[in-house]
């Protein structure tokens, strides 16, 4: 492991000039806490929104000197929007607190998001609490898209707990492409990226906001991707930093919305839909998971968690139902052996459901009328 340590970085990235070439960024007060991990430094960089644009050169050059320092494996950066960052002066007074927490405002000003090359559109799949199965439900809809012809990834959003390298199999670390770019690890044909690609299963992820925002933008922007038609991010639960970064950076197609029927995963999932709907995310549907068990000893089917309770509420908000997944035993053994049934079980009831939820999400997606439009940007004041 590396002895670099955040002091050692900081220092490092004083040698960085300011966006006006007087100072650094570091006495600047732009740069995060850094975080180390596995030899690799996190941190992000503020800068003011209307010169976001203009200055990935200077983020560029902050990765580079890091990177060139002995011991360090690499350096993740990330450009936060702020509209008075990069000036010499006292903090700014913070308003007087408001009920709840900070909320997504309309664009001002901010830099425009950046599309990611060769993905034609990107799909969030979310939920409002975990435990639903959200990320089974990722992988097994990417590869069920991918049965249907299209060109498919999947990014790994949940910083704290990744779950693809497991769903599909996968272990090792990634490649650089030409010291930059990062190589996806693929299996079944679908590429991928996760958190869990970089650092061991059993360590714990203790990082504050800007070090998911710089980690997650690299694994969305400096992966290799390819042209594909579908980029699938398996969100993590619920509707933090994770989700409010993607929003604010990245132009999704729209979201997916995971529950299980009982009423309190239900009400869970409408936060989950109102947060999207706040951020000017488009709806795609709701996919119903658990949604019964049939006995495999005598075939009868039992609603363990009640039934139809995600369908009631898409017609409630009169939004797409894109369908009900099984409690299945055989999706949970095949998933914990990291191998989905859509690929191993492709002749199989619960792939043919897991294609049909695809094949709605493809109609939505593609069809004549636009469903994809641009994220708003979030100010935070």
């Amino acid at each position: 492991m590396s002895d670099v340590t955040s002091k050692d970085v900081l220092e490092r990235l004083k040698s960085v000039r300011g966006p006006d070439m007087t100072g650094n960024i570091v006495d600047l007060g732009m740069v995060s806490e850094v975080f180390i991990s596995d030899g690799k430094a996190y941190f992000s960089i503020t800068v003011p929104s209307d010169k976001a644009k203009d200055l990935e050169p200077l983020r560029l050059a902050a990765e580079r000197v890091v990177k060139e320092m002995p011991g360090m494996k690499g350096a993740f950066a990330a450009l936060t929007a702020d509209k008075k960052a990069g000036s010499p002066t006292p903090p700014r007074p913070q308003p007087a607190p408001q009920q709840g927490h900070a909320h997504p405002h309309p664009p001002r000003g901010a830099a425009p998001k950046q599309s990611i090359p060769g993905v034609k559109s990107m799909i969030a799949v979310a939920s409002g609490k975990g435990g639903v199965g959200k990320s089974t439900t990722s992988v097994n809809i990417a590869l069920g898209l991918q049965a249907l012809g299209y060109k498919v990834g999947i990014l790994d959003a949940d910083i704290y707990g990744p779950s693809v390298p497991r769903l599909l199999g996968l272990s090792g670390r990634p490649q650089q492409i030409d010291g930059r770019l990062i190589k996806p690890m693929e299996n079944y044909g679908l590429k991928a990226m996760s958190m869990g690609f970089l650092v061991d299963e059993d360590v714990a992820m203790i990082w504050r906001g800007p070090m998911i925002q710089s980690a997650l933008l690299q694994m969305l922007r400096e992966v290799a991707w390819g042209d594909l038609d579908v980029l699938v991010i398996d969100m993590p639960p619920g509707t933090g930093d994770v989700q409010l970064t993607l929003a604010q950076q990245a132009p999704l197609s729209g979201a997916v919305i995971v529950s299980t029927p009982q009423d309190l995963a239900l009400l869970d999932a409408r936060k989950a839909i109102n947060m999207f709907k706040k951020v000017e995310v488009p709806l795609i549907g709701l996919v119903e998971n658990m949604s019964h068990f049939i006995c495999p000893n005598c075939g009868t089917t039992h609603d363990i968690f009640g039934h139809g309770g995600a369908r009631a509420e898409a017609e409630k908000i009169g939004a797409p139902f894109l369908g009900e997944v099984p409690l299945a035993m055989t999706i949970r053994e095949k998933s914990d052996a990291g191998a989905p049934v859509v690929v191993t079980e492709p002749d199989g009831p619960h792939a043919r459901v897991y294609r049909e939820i695809a094949g709605a999400i493809a109609a939505r997606l593609f069809s004549n009328e636009p469903l994809a439009r641009a994220a708003p940007s979030i100010i935070f004041e």
